[in-house]
């Protein structure tokens, strides 16, 4: 894939742009292979599944635009070095079905009167975009405010937009009335009487709210999820934990008759959203809200398998309690194999066998992989 705004030095977020796409792969298969193979005694004997490749463009579901320029011409993509927008509507590693609202969002803006926020002035109102585009080609537009005082012309026009745009399903207002890089705030004002989008994902149909974490590779995490079903039905399972359990991804596709399962998250809107899913599909998974280190040793009890897809920091002190456990099988889904090395070594008793790298992020040294873990 080549980009013009990469060419042209407008933005270089994608690090790896112009690279053959063959090239990337290989890297970061090795990049992981190596990391791996240094964690624990047992790293070299591995066995590596050949990686899950993604497409090179168009992949991405969701896209954070930096909100910049004016009222009357303002810009959706990031800010140069100055402060100052960049406009990448046209930005090709989206989903054309983004690429094509991002265009009716800016006129929008422009019809709302919703000042770009200034991040050198620190004045203005509208921050980011934020639009997730289903496979089904449905939309849900987040604004991030910086205060609720641009909410009654958001109010006023959103019939407008929402005319104009038939599939948008899900829109509403984040406000963030602090100066810092934090992409969102607490407080989510829902717009629309529709406050979740349905995100077909493999076998299953997904609930997102609009602060839930997802993949943002949909036919990737498809893969990444099948996998781990596969392992989970390999082992034999009758009983599944899914801890950092989002939005339910990974514990609704392990469900099986007479397999019990149970979800683990500590966001309550995830949670909602897991339950939901797991009810209109009919699905045997049970999800609470939790601390997924403290609730695990609550229970007084182990499964059979347990998941675990932690943030880029790592499982943290989870890691003792699964050495002590006794839990004889865990799958280990990282977007940081160094955090993901990490963790390995703290639990010796626990060998990777097999490991995969998905292909999450092309265009950039970002990845995702997932290991399986055999008690010794």
């Amino acid at each position: 894939m080549q980009c013009h705004h990469f060419d042209a030095h407008r933005c270089r977020s994608c690090t790896l742009m112009g690279e053959p796409y063959h090239t990337q792969l290989a890297a970061k298969q090795r990049r992981c292979e190596v990391a791996l193979s240094g964690s624990t005694e047992f790293g070299d004997g591995v066995e590596w599944i050949e990686p899950f490749a993604s497409a090179e463009e168009s992949f991405r579901n969701r896209a954070k635009m930096v909100v910049g320029g004016t009222v009357v011409w303002p810009t959706l993509g990031i800010l140069d070095a100055a402060g100052q927008g960049v406009d990448l509507r046209d930005c090709g590693i989206l989903q054309p079905g983004i690429r094509a609202a991002l265009p009716t969002l800016a006129a929008f803006v422009s019809l709302a009167r919703l000042e770009p926020y200034d991040v050198p002035g620190r004045r203005g109102e509208l921050k980011y975009l934020l639009v997730t585009e289903s496979l089904a080609g449905e939309l849900m537009v987040r604004f991030v405010l910086r205060s609720e005082e641009g909410l009654p012309r958001l109010r006023e026009h959103l019939p407008a937009l929402l005319a104009t745009m038939p599939r948008l399903r899900v829109v509403s207002a984040n406000i963030h009335p602090e100066h810092k890089a934090v992409l969102e705030g607490e407080v989510e004002v829902p717009l629309t009487d529709r406050e979740t989008l349905p995100l077909k994902v493999g076998d299953v149909i997904l609930h997102l709210r609009p602060r839930s974490f997802f993949q943002t590779n949909t036919a990737v995490a498809a893969g990444l999820y099948r996998q781990a079903r596969a392992w989970v039905d390999e082992a034999g399972a009758a009983s599944v934990w899914d801890l950092y359990c989002g939005v339910g991804g990974f514990a609704l596709h392990c469900a099986a008759p007479g397999r019990d399962v149970t979800g683990v998250e500590s966001s309550p809107e995830a949670v909602a959203s897991a339950r939901l899913s797991a009810s209109e599909a009919g699905v045997g998974a049970s999800f609470e809200v939790g601390d997924a280190t403290t609730w695990a040793g609550a229970v007084g009890t182990v499964p059979d398998v347990v998941v675990v897809n932690p943030p880029r920091r790592g499982i943290g002190e989870l890691a003792s309690w699964l050495e002590g456990s006794g839990v004889g099988t865990v799958i280990y889904s990282s977007c940081n194999v160094d955090s993901l090395a990490r963790d390995l070594a703290a639990m010796p008793s626990l060998r990777p066998i097999r490991a995969r790298l998905f292909d999450m992020f092309p265009q950039t040294a970002h990845h995702e992989v997932m290991a399986l873990l055999r008690r010794a």
